[in-house]
């Protein structure tokens, strides 16, 4: 359909799962891509694959953050579409968690975001163009499970942020929404599934047993609703956090 058709899309966290679905996502709807990752080999396989540009960024360095905008800016003349899809999803609960582990959870999931949209809606409102922004979030930022909690601290301030920059810029036309994925079938989910909760090879089919819709959400679904929040299709919506999840949040049984 060509939705992004002559849009220049940033990917933070690009390089697998939910941001690798989005990049070739947006390059099918006709977008000039550029993505992040901090595995040059897993990146550079990506774009080898698809054609998309590749930056290797830490995007714990707020630097870095910012950089993959201005890089984006450098190699194309400007950001239209930026995209925060990294996350960090290490256990640790209220009683166990270190300073250390929180401030990892802070610089991934929230600060890294913060610093990316500073840099990609200062380049739109310096050009004085439209401009559209997309965060992943997630359904822990209503709260999450006890084995979350620097998670659910950060994604919680994540969707605070969204609906703030989103408020600041609507009279630049910069769009900022943000999606509170589900549960997702994602590589890195396996190998979350495998490290902190014994899983075996049939964790999926167990998880899915236990869910409303009788499966995982999956990468390309979510990649599709990102196009299109990107994309001019989606009007005007701006400073929505959409819950993508099996689970109706305030419902009870």
């Amino acid at each position: 359909m060509g939705l992004l058709e002559d849009k220049v899309v940033l990917v933070n966290g690009g390089s697998q799962g939910v941001g690798a679905g989005i990049v070739r996502a947006a390059l099918r709807e006709g977008a000039t891509v550029v993505f992040t990752g901090r595995r040059a080999e897993v990146g550079e396989k990506l774009a080898a694959d698809t054609g998309a540009r590749f930056v290797r960024a830490d995007l714990a360095d707020a630097a870095q953050a910012r950089g993959s905008v201005v890089r984006t800016v450098e190699a194309y003349g400007r950001i239209d579409c930026l995209v925060n899809a990294a996350g960090l999803t290490s256990r640790g609960s209220l009683l166990d968690t270190t300073p250390e582990l929180f401030d990892a959870h802070m610089a991934i999931n929230l600060r890294a975001p913060f610093f990316a949209m500073q840099a990609a809606v200062a380049d739109m409102t310096n050009r004085e163009a439209p401009g559209t922004v997309v965060n992943i979030i997630s359904n822990c930022a209503h709260g999450g499970p006890p084995h979350l909690a620097p998670y659910s601290t950060a994604k919680a301030g994540l969707a605070g942020l969204t609906r703030n920059a989103a408020h600041a810029h609507r009279w630049d036309r910069v769009r900022i929404n943000g999606l509170n994925i589900g549960w997702t079938d994602t590589e890195g989910e396996d190998a979350t599934q495998r490290a902190f909760h014994d899983a075996g090879d049939d964790w999926r089919e167990k998880a899915a047993a236990a869910l409303p819709m009788g499966r995982l959400g999956q990468v390309d679904e979510i990649a599709d609703f990102v196009v299109l929040l990107l994309s001019d299709r989606s009007g005007v919506v701006t400073g929505s956090v959409i819950d993508w999840d099996q689970t109706v949040f305030g419902g009870l049984d």
